[in-house]
């Protein structure tokens, strides 16, 4: 090789540039075929998960609420429970106040009454009201309604149970002396009509004649005995 053939210096680092610029286009092209390889899988998935035409996106929960959701519509009538009032119940009874009871003792005024419910009886509750009244005084229905039973007892003496005409409550009336003439079961009674007497049958005192008056509130299966009592005494004023 002659001096003229040799390559100089300069030639040297121009084909060392020339390497170097043909590495870096190589490794440009393929970081470009890349990168447009991950932006076309991007907006394949971004068109992917979009909603179809007329269909509303459905966001992601992290809680499922469908379950409460219906059962809350359940308990309040299919309302939605933030938006629904407040219920306030009534107390057992309340809408007896409006039916204006009479007496059910003949001659007794309201003020002669007194409150008796939560007065200890034998060892319990009394959850009535004692109408005093001379041996043998007319007992009045105080509503109409049915006679459910007639029935006497050790402690009720000779009693009478009377469903109000919805057959919701149940009016107790002890220690009679005697039932009216021709009084039975099922009997419908009206208003006022006389239906027993004051008497002291049962465990009344012997010298206390009086009317043992009660109000239940009925379960389902309508068993008075089982029934919410409720104060007379505010039925009757």
């Amino acid at each position: 090789m002659t001096a003229s053939e040799r390559p100089g210096p300069r030639r040297d680092r121009l084909e060392d540039r020339a390497k170097v610029f043909t590495i870096g286009a190589a490794y440009g092209f393929v970081a470009g075929v890349f990168a447009m390889a991950l932006l076309v899988w991007q907006f394949g998935d971004v068109v992917a998960r979009r909603p179809a035409p007329g269909l509303t996106e459905k966001r992601p929960s992290t809680v499922d609420k469908s379950v409460d959701d219906r059962d809350s519509a359940a308990a309040t009538g299919g309302r939605d429970p933030l938006s629904a009032p407040p219920t306030i119940s009534a107390p057992p009874g309340a809408e007896l106040k409006d039916r204006d009871l009479v007496i059910p003792v003949d001659g007794v005024r309201p003020d002669q009454l007194t409150r008796q419910f939560a007065d200890a009886r034998g060892g319990r509750r009394h959850e009535a009201v004692d109408i005093l009244a001379s041996l043998g005084t007319p007992v009045k229905a105080v509503e109409d309604g049915r006679v459910a039973r007639l029935f006497t007892s050790k402690a009720g003496g000779i009693t009478i149970y009377q469903f109000d005409p919805s057959e919701r409550y149940c009016y107790y009336y002890a220690h009679l002396d005697r039932y009216a003439d021709g009084l039975r079961e099922n009997d419908k009674v009206k208003r006022g009509q006389v239906i027993g007497y004051v008497g002291i049958t049962g465990n009344a005192p012997k010298n206390t004649p009086h009317l043992h008056f009660a109000v239940f509130r009925l379960n389902a299966e309508k068993r008075w005995w089982e029934g919410t009592p409720i104060d007379p005494y505010d039925l009757l004023r």
